[in-house]
C-alpha cells in the first residue's frame, strides 16, 4: 500500500517536471527579427545643446492657476521657433493655452493619421534639495557626457528628439504620407486638463480619428528586471486610473487637559491606517501576465522555467514581485497616503483633520469600486470625501496587434540592437489618456535608457540624459516616421 502511495507520488512528480520541461522548451522567442539599418547621423553636440537651452525654462504648470509660468512658455515656444526654423515653416503651428499643436498634412488624404505627444512641463525642484544637484537644476549644464537639469528626461528630452527628427526629415525633403499631429502639452504634471484635453477635444470637434497615438512612457530598461540579461523596452500598451480622494473631518476642539474619547487626528488617522494594511488584491493577469509571457523566453535559469509555467509557480512569482513597490504596482491597484494635515499647538486639541490618498487603478478596476473602499475603511459619517478633477478610470488595454505597437516594435529593434521589447502597463499618468475618444491604438514608450540606479532621478535629484541617448532618441523619432509615413507604405 504504502509502496503504491510513493510510487504514486514520484509519478506524479515526474509529471509535473516533464510539463515543466515541455512547456518551457515550448515557449520560444516572440522577438521581432529586423534587417540591420543605419540610423540617421546627428550631431550630438548640436542637439545637446539645443536640449540644454530648454532646461533653463522654468516650465512648471500649476493645478489652480492657469497663467503660472506663462512667460516661462512663451520663452519655450520662441526658443523652439529660433531654434527649429524648418519645423515651423513647413508644419502649422497652433496655441491652445500654453499647449502647442503642430499639424504636418500628409500627401494622402484617406490615410488615418497618428500623433507624437511630448510635454512641455517639469515637477518643481523639491525644497531643500538644492544643493544636492550636481550642477544647478535649471542651469542645462551639458558635462561628462549627459545634459543635466530638470526636464532632461520627463519630458524635455522626447519633445527635443521629436523635434530634431522632424527638422531632419524636412531637411531631406521627406513627405509623410498620413498628416502627423505633434501635441505638445503644458500641464501634465498636474492632470493635462487645461493642455491634452483641450487639444483632444479641439481634434474632436473636427472629426479626427488617429491610427495610433504614441506618447512618454515606460523605458529602455537595463539591469531592472531580473533574470534578463539584455536591455528590455517596455512599450505601455495601458495605463493606470488615477484616483485621489480628500478626506476631511470636523470636531469640536478644546484644551488637550480634557481630551474626548475620539478625537479628529485619532478617527482620521485609524481610518487611514485601515486603508495602508486592506490593499486591494495582487494577480499576475492581463498586461502584467503578457508582459511575462513575452520576455520568459529570453529569460535565463529559473527565472524562464518559473514565468513559463505560472499555473505551477504563479505564487511564488507573485510574492517576488510583491517584494518591490515597481512590480508590485504592476500586480495591484496601490494605494498610497499622501498628505496629512491636523492641529497647530501642543495642548490643543484640533477642530479638524484633513488627509489626501492617492490610488493607481489596475485595468479592471474602476473609480466607483474605489470610492466605496476608501468610506468602508473611514468607518465615520462625520469624514467628508471630495473627488479630485484630475480622477480617471483605467486606459483600456492596445492590442499589439495593431500596426502602431508593430511600428515602434519594429523601430526599436532597428535603432536598439538587441534590446527585447515587450508589451508593459504604465503605472503613472500621462496625456494620453485624455486621447482615448480618438484611437484605439495608444501606446506609451519613451526611447530613453535607464539602469536601476537612474530611476530615482525620475522627478528627483540629478535628472539627466546622456548625449548618446538623446542621439538615440532622435534617430528612434526619425527612424519611427519613416516606418509608418514614408511614402509607398
Amino acid at each position: 500500500m504504502i509502496r503504491r502511495l510513493l510510487l504514486g507520488l514520484l509519478l506524479l512528480v515526474l509529471a509535473l517536471v516533464l510539463a515543466v520541461v515541455v512547456n518551457t522548451w515550448r515557449k520560444g522567442s516572440r522577438q521581432l527579427e529586423v534587417a540591420p539599418v543605419t540610423p540617421v547621423a546627428v550631431d550630438g553636440a548640436a542637439v545637446a545643446r539645443r536640449l540644454a537651452g530648454a532646461i533653463a525654462f522654468r516650465t512648471m504648470a500649476s493645478l489652480d492657476d492657469a497663467e503660472a509660468s506663462a512667460d516661462e512658455f512663451r520663452k519655450l515656444h520662441a526658443y523652439l521657433a529660433e531654434q527649429f526654423p524648418k519645423v515651423h515653416a513647413a508644419l502649422k503651428r497652433e496655441v491652445v493655452g500654453h499647449s502647442l499643436l503642430f499639424t504636418w498634412e500628409g500627401s494622402d488624404p484617406k490615410a488615418r493619421p497618428i500623433a507624437l505627444m511630448a510635454h512641455q512641463d517639469v515637477v518643481p525642484i523639491a525644497p531643500g534639495t538644492e544643493k544636492a544637484w550636481k550642477v544647478a537644476p535649471f542651469g542645462g549644464v551639458v558635462e561628462d557626457g549627459f545634459i543635466w537639469g530638470r526636464g532632461a528626461w520627463d519630458n524635455k528630452g522626447n519633445l527635443f528628439g521629436q523635434m530634431e527628427a522632424v527638422e531632419l526629415l524636412l531637411s531631406s525633403g521627406f513627405k509623410p504620407r498620413q498628416t502627423i499631429y505633434f501635441v505638445m502639452g503644458s500641464d501634465e504634471e498636474v492632470g493635462g486638463l487645461r493642455g491634452a484635453r483641450r487639444v483632444a477635444e479641439l481634434l474632436t470637434s473636427r472629426g479626427v480619428k488617429l491610427d495610433f497615438v504614441l506618447d512618454e512612457g515606460l523605458l529602455i530598461t537595463d539591469g531592472v528586471l531580473t533574470g534578463l540579461s539584455q536591455p528590455a523596452a517596455l512599450v505601455g500598451v495601458a495605463e493606470k486610473g488615477y484616483g485621489t480622494y480628500f478626506l476631511s473631518l470636523d470636531a469640536t476642539p478644546g484644551h488637550s487637559s480634557m481630551p474626548p474619547k475620539q478625537t479628529a487626528i485619532g478617527v482620521m488617522a485609524a481610518g487611514l491606517s485601515r486603508l495602508e494594511s486592506q490593499q486591494f488584491p495582487a494577480a499576475i493577469k492581463g498586461v502584467a501576465a503578457e508582459m511575462f509571457d513575452t520576455l520568459a523566453p529570453e529569460m535565463g535559469g529559473f527565472s524562464r522555467v518559473a514565468l513559463s509555467n505560472l499555473w505551477l509557480f504563479g505564487p511564488l512569482v507573485r510574492a517576488q514581485l510583491e517584494k518591490s513597490p515597481s512590480t508590485d504596482a504592476m500586480l495591484r491597484t496601490t494605494t498610497a497616503l499622501t498628505i496629512f494635515n491636523a492641529g497647530n499647538k501642543d495642548n490643543v486639541i484640533p477642530g479638524h483633520a484633513g488627509a489626501a490618498v492617492n490610488f493607481r487603478l489596475l485595468p479592471g478596476d474602476r473609480l466607483a469600486d474605489v470610492e466605496a473602499h476608501v468610506e468602508k475603511a473611514m468607518a465615520h459619517d462625520a469624514v467628508k470625501l471630495q473627488r479630485s478633477p484630475s480622477n480617471a478610470e483605467p486606459s483600456p488595454v492596445s492590442p499589439t496587434s495593431a500596426s502602431g505597437y508593430q511600428a515602434i516594435n519594429r523601430t526599436v529593434r532597428e535603432i536598439f540592437p538587441g534590446t527585447l521589447v515587450a508589451p508593459g502597463l504604465m503605472i503613472a499618468g500621462t496625456d494620453s489618456r485624455h486621447f482615448t475618444p480618438l484611437s484605439d491604438n495608444i501606446y506609451r514608450f519613451s526611447p530613453v535608457r535607464a539602469r536601476p540606479e537612474d530611476l530615482p532621478r525620475f522627478h528627483g535629484t540629478n535628472e539627466r540624459i546622456s548625449v548618446a541617448n538623446l542621439i538615440e532618441v532622435v534617430q528612434f523619432y526619425h527612424q519611427l516616421l519613416r516606418n509608418v509615413a514614408a511614402p509607398g507604405r
